[in-house]
């Protein structure tokens, strides 16, 4: 996926963005492999907060980081129903990002449509409950090093 990244947007000085909390593992991992220049920053959102069903969207904080005519890479831990990624899409893009480009450490097969496509994705998952790498159940588990799925009920 850094190679991927680095082709894609080595040469454009992006604002990169990980979705807290989340993404910390994820984006911990891939940001030494972006071998360009880059800012980084953070914005926390959620659906599901302790849940382990999606809510409405909350915003906890935007982006300290201007995003007007930048090109900006947001980094999440899953692409599931896809509401929190394609309103993080919209906001930037209304506050003025010149393009947006998102990069999951998952994505999970749904068998549904989603507002939006991740431009790199991780790996593909089945439609499960999942956790681990930075995603939590009931707020937990999140700094496991592996994804698992709760069992099927």
């Amino acid at each position: 996926m850094a190679r991927e990244i680095t082709v894609a947007l080595g040469g454009s000085f992006p604002l990169v963005l990980c979705v807290m909390r989340g993404a910390v593992i994820f984006a911990g991992q891939l940001l030494p492999q972006l071998r360009f220049p880059l800012e980084f920053d953070y914005l926390d959102v959620t659906r599901y907060g302790a849940a382990i069903r999606g809510g409405g969207i909350s915003w906890k904080v935007t982006p300290g980081a201007s995003v007007a005519g930048r090109v900006v890479l947001v980094l999440d831990d899953i692409l599931d129903e896809g509401q929190t990624l394609a309103a993080v899409r919209e906001r930037l893009l209304a506050a003025g990002a010149s393009r947006f480009h998102c990069a999951v450490l998952a994505e999970k097969d749904t068998g549904r449509a989603k507002p939006i496509a991740a431009d790199f994705v991780g790996v593909k998952l089945p439609d499960r409950y999942v956790f681990g790498c930075g995603m939590d159940v009931s707020g937990a588990w999140r700094n496991l090093p592996e994804i698992y799925a709760l069992k099927e009920q």
